[in-house]
């Protein structure tokens, strides 16, 4: 099947070709199972583009989206008590439900969950037997799925991109001082007009030994700040860039441009009401209206607290048939590449996008909607507050 662009607009950059690749075994059985036409090669490739205007024009009008957190039980009964275990991970982010399948849900238990994602950052779930197909279905019930114009997809599941860091080294190839790839603290899509909001990433085939995954949390990012820092950021812009590069159509002498979006530092969740902060290294350029020798000086700190400090962080160790599902409006995450590729590692990824990023400065921080202040906290919080008001 020759590749389809997810645009009219798109000339594809390359010749389509069938990848040689072995699929590993366990991957191989998941995809016959599910009824996967593998016989024209795998991946699928859509046809590339080439020109910055025509990725541009994708997705490029606002799109209506409501949370399905915002529908949610605040107890969450319907999820919780039908799961044989629940076990928070960190204090402050990652929780794994035990003895629930996710192709089994309700709505109730989806919305619930939704909640859930909103609240913990990323939710695990292990001993999953899900198709592409399933995985897709899933992620149009927390919004549109986001069909990527550069990332290889399952055959006849536009939607559902392969995750096989194999495949991209063949491209790009990885090693050991430069892993590249999802081996960057970064977060998904940040150049989308409505970016990402919830992915969920399979892995049917994982190494014995490390290819762990990382995440922190921008609710507790935000909340390492003090709150003199916290109103220097609060309401400002940044622009975010695109992964992939791509041509000026007017001049394409310049070469390698991105996709860019301006969107808040600080950005409030439909669901739980809370601040977090939104940045990270890969792909927030700039601060809107600073000189570079300031934006770089407070993004700088901005990605350090994100990225070292290991209580707000959560790493996980994978198990083959497992999934992840977790909110990129509230993280950032790391994918581990310290099994140098000697081992296969394989996923399907299905990410839904989102609302536009809003700031609200009334909206309280996580640690001031569920009571957990100390008493140092409350007390530079009145201090900040009777400097505001003098």
């Amino acid at each position: 099947m020759a590749p389809v662009a997810i645009d009219p607009r798109i000339v594809d950059v390359a010749v389509p070709r069938k990848d040689t690749l072995g699929l590993p075994e366990s991957a191989r059985a998941r995809l016959e199972k599910a009824g996967i036409d593998l016989s024209e090669g795998y991946p699928y490739r859509p046809s590339r583009p080439l020109y910055l205007d025509d990725v541009y024009k994708i997705r490029n009008e606002d799109r209506p989206h409501i949370d399905p957190g915002t529908r949610a039980d605040p107890e969450k009964k319907a999820l919780l008590s039908a799961a044989k275990e629940v076990i928070h991970l960190t204090r402050h982010i990652g929780t794994e439900i035990v003895g629930l399948q996710l192709k089994d849900l309700t709505d109730q238990q989806k919305d619930e969950l939704g909640l859930l994602i909103a609240e913990r950052s990323v939710v695990f779930f292990r001993d999953q037997d899900i198709s592409p197909q399933q995985q897709k279905s899933l992620g149009e019930y927390f919004g549109e799925i986001e069909v990527h114009p550069q990332v290889p997809q399952v055959p006849g599941v536009p939607g559902v991109s392969v995750i096989w860091p194999a495949l991209q080294a063949t491209e790009n190839p990885a090693s050991f001082r430069r892993p590249g790839g999802a081996s960057r603290w970064h977060t998904d899509l940040v150049h989308e007009r409505q970016p990402a909001g919830v992915t969920h990433l399979h892995n049917d085939t994982v190494p014995t030994i490390g290819g762990d995954t990382l995440w922190a949390s921008g609710y507790a990012a935000y909340e390492k700040l003090s709150p003199a820092f916290r109103k220097i950021i609060d309401g400002q812009t940044a622009i975010y860039r695109s992964a992939h590069p791509y041509l000026d159509r007017e001049n394409p002498e310049a070469g390698p441009q991105y996709v860019e979006r301006e969107h808040p530092l600080v950005r409030v969740h439909p669901a739980t009401g809370w601040k977090a902060l939104w940045v990270n290294r890969a792909m927030t350029s700039r601060i809107v209206g600073l000189d570079k020798a300031e934006s770089d000086l407070i993004l700088g700190y901005l990605y350090d607290v994100y990225e070292k400090n290991p209580d707000i962080q959560v790493r996980f160790k994978w198990s083959p048939r497992t999934s992840a599902l977790w909110d990129n409006r509230i993280t950032i995450h790391n994918a581990s590449w310290d099994y140098e590729g000697s081992q296969p590692r394989h996923g399907t990824r299905v990410t839904s996008l989102a609302e536009k990023p809003v700031f609200d400065a009334k909206a309280p921080t996580r640690r001031e909607a569920l009571g957990l202040l100390g008493p140092e906290e409350i007390e530079e919080l009145q201090k900040f507050s009777q400097l505001e008001i003098r």
